[in-house]
């Protein structure tokens, strides 16, 4: 076990701090997106979820290269974090907190949407008539009534975040000892021939991987009642 004193871990702490601060962004962000496309009909509904599905489908790079554009030294994002903050804003820990937001917000959209849509309407409607408010009936029959399929998309959010490579190697580049991402190492790893720390963090990352997948699977297909909420 001596080999594990060799192993640089600073990726593996890095990476586990991006994939919680992007996870508990995501959740705020894409719990209120969930809820609005479950619950209302607007004009550009579908406009709405085809956007914020398009990380799913678009590749990492072309995600990372949009996310370059917006928070470049030069775009108006850029200069505004650089005049209030004094410091750019790509090629650091908060941009691999961006590109992990990015990248894993639609997986718990779509998870919290579907488990929003699954709670029975009639016991938000009988709430509403025993005088509820429409933030209690969210607070007190919703959310209750759908944490298992929040869970769930919280776990595969964490999960998409902690290994993303493509988008964060673009907005928060390679930089040993400051934004090197687990991945990211491995990549470095493997090129310059170190198979041993290569080793070490892919298997860390895929019994994560495997756990999460595991648990949010379970959660997914766990049925909401109402005995549940009692």
């Amino acid at each position: 076990m001596n080999f594990l004193k060799e192993i640089d871990w600073f990726p593996f702490w890095l990476s586990l701090k991006v994939a919680g601060i992007a996870t508990v962004i995501s959740l705020i962000c894409g719990l209120t997106i969930s809820y609005v496309l479950a619950k209302y009909d607007f004009w550009g509904k579908d406009w709405l979820d085809a956007i914020v599905t398009l990380p799913i489908v678009l590749p990492p790079t072309v995600l990372g290269y949009y996310l370059l554009v917006l928070m470049g030294r030069k775009s108006f994002i850029g200069l505004m974090v650089k005049r209030i903050f004094g410091t750019d804003l790509v090629f650091t820990w908060r941009a691999a907190v961006i590109a992990a937001c990015l990248v894993s917000i639609p997986l718990l959209i779509k998870s919290s949407r579907a488990a929003i849509e699954n709670v029975d309407v009639n016991l938000e409607k009988a709430a509403r008539t025993l005088g509820l408010s429409e933030t209690k009936i969210l607070f007190k029959v919703t959310l209750p009534l759908a944490w298992r399929g929040i869970l769930a998309g919280v776990l595969l959010a964490f999960g998409r975040a902690l290994g993303d490579f493509g988008a964060t190697l673009m907005v928060a580049g390679n930089i040993p000892g400051k934004t090197q991402t687990m991945p990211i190492a491995i990549y470095d790893a493997v090129q310059s021939g170190n198979y041993v720390m290569a080793n070490v963090l892919t298997i860390l990352v895929s019994l994560v991987a495997v756990l999460i997948m595991v648990v949010g699977t379970k959660l997914s297909k766990a049925k909401f009642s109402y005995q549940e909420f009692k």
